[in-house]
């Protein structure tokens, strides 16, 4: 082969190369800029609610990014990416999943840009590092340092959380009950973190969401077990956790047993009950007066005789404690799971003031108070109309309570309505103009990615974008820090003043994880199909 020739085809390769490693970055940016979009329209509190159907025909209502995502049946591997970066956000902090996912798609577009201008994408990458290290300086100058003592500051920051959900208008009521939750499990003036795994939050059919309550002890939305006449309330309450079965032993293998007499019957009859009644003995010999009994697959918890011996002894009995649900309750009523009866004894029962069945507007519940262990452990009984609204409900709580432990973790709050991301644009394009080479337009690019959320909040509310990011840039500019977009008024005013706060934890964390997840993706330049094994 002659050597132009040879030249010639060489550069064809390198071609080839470049392009397939363009096309993949290409289609990589816009299957997460597609991710990103579809839930663009659920910012803020004037953002719109998702419908997910289910394949079996389920149907969840939501506008909370991790939830929405988590639904979506992504097939794009970079897509998921946007779906594990909600998530993370959602492990971490508990809100903002749909702001990071925003944040990652404008930065994406960003990067779209900076690519067409041929600077290379390890460049790229490491000037959004700088940048998202300046962004983060800049929330931490304009954030306040807040009390956990000082309770009205938290339930603000509660109600912005809420503001956004689809039950917004009971923030009123579910703020209060979040603060108060995460503030009874914890001593305010020495916690650096919440361990939720201490407010128990449980759902009843029925009722309004006005009706949730925050109860210091347990509830079960399992009725008390009556068909034999037991108790349904009982005063200074003994309570025993057990996880075996108070009915008649099964054999090991599949077998039949064929009587031949009726004495013979009466006989196998007589010696079921004495084994029950011996159970029900030692059980009552301890002093205990309540019983939890596990759910049971393998056979019957509790049977009819097992139930009319424990209601002659005055034994309340509750079924079909669910297994997940046993350390919440031991660690509540100071009770030992207790696997046998031979194991049963007076120092593993629990204690209680009261255990009181009392009835709703659709059936019954068990209420446990008085615990020994009380603020230390809470439930929040949660009502709602229907499904629908009892599930939103529940992550609408879970995202308030995680709100909080962002402020425990990190005690400093900013202010919302897109105050916090103009300040950090305003800040990035002051300092690109201090900067040489390649670094200002990567910069100004990164600076005005963080412009997508207060233009998003504006759009979502009816407003005119451009006119309201305009002069929200001009207020920050002339010096006024703490100026967002108030969606309800359409103005732009004192974020401070109209209580609207949230944790400066919620948002450091979205620039660092949504900065990461870009320049992962800008990395990529290829993708390798694997055969199936």
């Amino acid at each position: 082969m002659s050597q132009p020739k040879a030249a010639k085809a060489i550069e064809s390769k390198v071609h080839e190369s470049s392009q397939k490693t363009k096309d993949v970055r290409t289609s990589n940016i816009l299957a997460a800029k597609a991710v990103a979009d579809a839930i663009r329209t659920s910012l803020g509190p004037r953002g719109m609610d998702k419908m997910i159907c289910k394949p079996r025909g389920d149907v969840v209502i939501t506008n909370d990014g991790a939830t929405i995502l988590k639904q979506m049946d992504l097939q794009h591997p970079t897509a998921k990416m946007l779906a594990d970066l909600a998530h993370a956000q959602d492990v971490e902090a508990g809100d903002g999943t749909t702001t990071v996912t925003i944040i990652c798609g404008a930065l994406l577009n960003a990067v779209q840009k900076l690519l067409d201008k041929n600077i290379h994408p390890t460049t790229i990458e490491e000037g959004f590092q700088s940048a998202s290290k300046l962004a983060i300086k800049v929330l931490k100058d304009i954030a306040q340092k807040v009390d956990l003592t000082d309770k009205e500051a938290l339930l603000h920051s509660a109600k912005t959380s809420l503001s956004s959900k689809v039950v917004s208008q009971y923030s009123g009521q579910l703020a209060p009950i979040a603060v108060d939750a995460v503030l009874k499990v914890i001593d305010p003036k020495t916690a650096t973190n919440v361990d939720l795994r201490d407010i128990k939050i449980v759902k009843k059919l029925g009722g309004t969401i006005d009706d949730t309550e925050l109860v210091e002890g347990l509830v079960f939305t399992q009725e008390v077990s009556t068909s034999a006449g037991g108790p349904t309330s009982v005063k200074n309450a003994k309570i025993g956790l057990i996880q075996f079965q108070i009915s008649p032993p099964k054999t090991n293998v599949e077998s039949s047993v064929i009587v031949s007499h009726y004495s013979a019957l009466d006989r196998v009859l007589k010696q079921q009950r004495d084994y029950l009644l011996d159970i029900c003995k030692k059980i009552k010999k301890t002093g205990c007066n309540v019983l939890l009994v596990q759910k049971s697959i393998l056979r019957e918890a509790v049977t009819d005789i097992t139930l009319n011996f424990l209601a002659k002894m005055k034994i309340m009995v509750v079924t079909d404690i669910e297994r997940d649900d046993i350390e919440f309750i031991s660690k509540t009523i100071g009770a030992i799971p207790i696997a046998s009866i031979d194991s049963f004894s007076a120092e593993k029962l629990g204690s209680a003031a009261l255990v009181e069945e009392t009835s709703t507007s659709d059936g019954k519940v068990v209420k446990v108070t008085g615990v020994p262990n009380a603020g230390k452990f809470v439930t929040v009984f949660v009502r709602g109309s229907n499904k629908l609204v009892l599930d939103e409900a529940e992550r609408s709580i879970h995202d308030a309570l995680c709100v909080i432990r962002s402020l425990v973790k990190e005690k400093y709050l900013i202010v919302g309505g897109g105050a916090a991301e103009i300040e950090i644009a305003l800040a990035l394009q002051a300092h690109s103009k201090l900067c040489h080479g390649m670094d200002p337009f990567i910069y100004r690019a990164y600076a005005e990615a963080f412009e997508v959320i207060p233009f998003t909040l504006a759009e979502n509310a009816g407003l005119n974008p451009v006119a309201i990011v305009t002069d929200l840039r001009n207020k920050h500019a002339s010096g006024q820090k703490t100026a967002g977009i108030n969606v309800k008024k359409g103005i732009i005013s004192d974020m401070l003043k109209e209580n609207v706060v949230q944790p400066l934890l919620v948002t450091t964390n979205a620039v660092k994880l949504a900065t990461e997840t870009v320049g992962m993706i800008l990395k990529i330049d290829d993708i390798v199909l694997c055969r199936r094994l």
